[in-house]
């Protein structure tokens, strides 16, 4: 494997050589022949629309957009949720490869990577952001001519080319929930998907999302305005499109097509129709697999640039447009306060979902999520005995393997995974989301805490290309074998519990952990001896896999640890959160704990202020469930 500095010194020679040939073009270009692009974004919604053939949907502006452009059907977002989907977007990277991945951590880019507006801005471009970042990754300098909700292309000097973005909030989540509201939209007439209980209240959530759509269209439709006003929309290039899918629960947050299947709509002008892929016919759609991974590739396509080396998506338009792709990957990380791993990958007709957390349910209590409605209602519904298949499944523990077909089954409820007749395109999709890991050398198999501890003198970007520092290959095995089911795996992942390296034993303790009381009992003198690990995460698990299915001496030696673990003063984040979800897990057997939980520290200013609710509300949580 090539040793992560020098592949920093190529990628600088790479970079020199980018720069030297975009002044080149820059050189050659005549004023006023490049385009201007707009990129009008919501929040929270997939492709709910009048131009997808949504009857029920109301959204006349986007609908002409798309009626004088093309629409894409196979968008995806690359992520459920909106901080790593825009992660993804800025860097140009898939944020396993950079350790951004959860949702809101803070990660740093390697020197010699930029975000796309830097490279747009060195173009002449005058580059606005109006007015979300909300990026896993530390900026790297100045991004934005301007970021705020002032940013505004005509606020640019005389002439200059613009990139701008206006996104627009008003169909997020939290505004499904907000009330008093008077439907516009008739609840009746909603199609409430089969792995949702069809009942008064999600019905009621269902048209009002569908009724901030229609409001965030009437948005839409001021910024196509202002742009003909000022007479530029033959001279702009226009994007819209979805930041993920809608924000009802198994939606949002979840790496199935309801989850990453987003809007995207491009209008080219006539003048620039050379920019324009061969499937660009006006009004028409196209299935050609595109994702957010491939926005900032083509953004820098569409004005000329050649797309730097290290970016890992394709254009699909422009000067510098790649061949179609046969896949499209997804992730899912940490969800807020709440640990989880989940890759996907689909074809033009199959998703595959690989879900390295199986012991967890889905539907994992997210302080956020439960203060929708219709979760609240799900949650009680299932707990009442009141429903049946494929409604419950929501909040059970997963398979390991998920296998949909999207053109039979669209609602993604009938795992194909042992069907017989599926088998070979299970492999296939299989192979292709375990190559892209080691292609972009997934730190998702990192516990987080040492995406942020393990790496010395690099940044986890660095970390990951550095087979010495990060062996994947050995850790990806052992991670295999954790999620494996059944129990002959046993000697294996005890055996695994000595590995010289941490995360090989976090993935073996986490493997015991699945297997529950018959795992914890063949291994219990392994775990106990892992007790004092010098991994904080590894400590956690095995004490997690004691105290939940050991005996009443394992847990009286797994409390201690926990408890200790869980203290933000003495620990990272990280570690305090994955202690928390651990007691949590323990239910009434962490009783006893109850005082010492209820003193931990909630907060330390060193904190991003994004991520400082989430120890409260696991504490919170906690705490309820034990009164």
């Amino acid at each position: 494997m090539t040793p992560a500095h020098t592949i920093q010194q190529r990628l600088n020679i790479g970079m020199t050589v980018c720069c030297l040939l975009l002044g080149s073009v820059l050189a050659q270009s005549k004023p006023g022949v490049r385009p201007n692009i707009l990129w009008i974004t919501s929040e929270d919604n997939g492709p709910h629309l009048g131009a997808y053939g949504d009857l029920y949907a109301h959204t006349p502006n986007l609908d002409r957009l798309a009626a004088k452009g093309l629409k894409y059907l196979n968008a995806w977002s690359t992520s459920p949720v909106c901080a790593p989907a825009r992660t993804t977007i800025i860097s140009g990277l898939y944020p396993p490869s950079t350790g951004s991945q959860h949702m809101r951590s803070m990660t740093q880019l390697p020197n010699f990577i930029r975000m796309y507006p830097q490279y747009l801005r060195e173009a002449g471009y005058y580059c606005t952001n109006n007015s979300k970042e909300d990026y896993n990754l530390q900026k790297p300098g100045i991004i934005w001519d301007e970021s705020s909700d002032r940013a505004h292309w005509r606020n640019r000097p005389a002439g200059q080319p613009f990139f701008a973005i206006f996104n627009h909030t008003v169909s997020h989540e939290s505004q499904i929930r907000v009330r008093p509201h008077t439907p516009v939209h008739d609840p009746a007439g909603v199609r409430v998907p089969s792995y949702h209980p069809d009942t008064p209240v999600v019905r009621r959530d269902w048209a009002q999302y569908y009724d901030k759509i229609t409001e965030m269209d009437a948005r839409v439709g001021e910024n196509l305005k202002e742009l003909e006003e000022a007479g530029l929309t033959e001279d702009t290039i226009i994007f819209y499109y979805g930041d993920h899918g809608s924000g009802m629960p198994r939606s949002k947050r979840w790496p199935y097509n309801s989850g990453l299947n987003v809007p995207l709509i491009i209008y080219i002008p006539e003048k620039f129709k050379h920019l324009r892929p061969q499937e660009y016919v006006a009004g028409r759609s196209t299935d050609r697999l595109v994702g957010f991974i491939d926005l900032a590739p083509t953004l820098l396509s569409l004005v000329g640039i050649q797309p730097p080396s290290h970016m890992q998506g394709n254009a699909f338009m422009g000067a510098h447009e790649a061949p179609s792709q046969a896949y499209l990957f997804g992730f899912r990380g940490r969800m807020d306060e709440r640990y989880d791993m989940v890759r996907s990958v689909r074809n033009s007709r199959y998703i595959y979902i690989r879900n390295y957390m199986p012991h967890k349910i889905y539907g994992q209590y997210l302080n956020y999520m439960f203060q929708t409605p219709t979760t609240r209602e799900w949650r009680r519904l299932y707990d009442e005995g009141l429903l049946t298949a494929p409604q419950t499944y929501f909040w059970e523990s997963k398979p390991t393997e998920e296998l949909y077909d999207l053109k039979n089954d669209p609602d993604e409820v009938k795992n194909l995974a042992e069907s017989s007749d599926h088998q070979n395109i299970l492999r296939r999709l299989r192979k292709a989301q375990q190559d892209l890991a080691f292609k972009i050398r997934d730190l998702g198999f990192l516990p987080e805490d040492e995406i942020h501890s393990r790496p010395k003198g690099m940044t986890p970007y660095e970390l990951g290309h550095s087979e010495k520092d990060y062996p994947l290959k050995t850790i990806m095995a052992v991670a295999d074998l954790a999620t494996s089911p059944g129990h002959s795996m046993l000697s294996k992942l005890q055996s695994a519990l000595t590995s010289r390296d941490s995360a090989a034993r976090y993935w073996a303790a986490l493997g015991i952990l699945m297997r529950g009381k018959r795992g914890v009992e063949s291994a219990e003198e392994a775990l106990h001896k892992s007790l004092t690990d010098p991994s904080p995460s590894v400590r956690v698990i095995c004490a997690q896999a004691l105290g939940q299915f050991g005996s009443e001496h394992d847990l009286e030696a797994a409390l201690p640890v926990l408890i200790d673990l869980s203290s933000l003063d003495e620990n990272s984040l990280y570690v305090s959160m994955l202690a928390l979800n651990a007691l949590d897990a323990l239910d009434d057997k962490a009783a006893n704990l109850a005082g010492r939980i209820s003193q931990l520290p909630t907060t330390d200013p060193s904190l991003h202020r994004r991520m400082r609710n989430y120890v409260p509300r696991l504490i919170e949580k906690i705490l309820a469930d034990l009164d």
